[in-house]
């Protein structure tokens, strides 16, 4: 999750109204994807980090430093969704996303698709990190 969140760090202020979001991908402990929100949001970490990662995520852990989206706001296909399509058996998630796109239901679209879900790694860590995006949506 640390370096999740140190390529997340690189981004902020840099994604225009989202978050700053980092995600890396680990298979037989190799980092074999790792990816931050783009600029001005897009792409979402996570599809960066699977793009990296390719075939190879089929049964990897993934290390996201917010709740993956359960819908887009600009249209695509979710986070979660990717995250499942790809194969990833195991997500990893420093905090939940209060937005109205995940607020728990990433989790919940995860969990029903038999993917291993913890949260909580580092949460302080990644809600200071995205302490603005936190604010505008309490």
């Amino acid at each position: 999750m640390r370096r999740a969140l140190d390529l997340a760090e690189q981004r902020v202020g840099k994604t225009g109204d989202n978050p700053a979001v980092g995600c890396i991908i680990v298979k037989d402990r190799r980092i074999i994807g790792a990816g931050a929100t783009g600029e001005g949001g897009r792409p979402h970490a996570e599809e960066v980090a699977l793009a990296q990662a390719g075939a190879s995520a089929l049964g990897a852990t993934a290390y996201v430093t917010l709740e993956p989206c359960a819908q887009r706001s600009a249209g695509g296909v979710a986070c979660a969704d990717l995250l499942i399509s790809a194969g990833i058996s195991w997500v990893v998630i420093a905090t939940s996303d209060p937005h109205p796109n995940a607020n728990g239901a990433g989790l919940e679209r995860l969990r029903a698709m038999g993917r291993t879900v913890e949260i909580g790694m580092m949460e302080d860590e990644a809600r200071k990190q995205n302490a603005a995006w936190f604010a505008k949506l309490s």
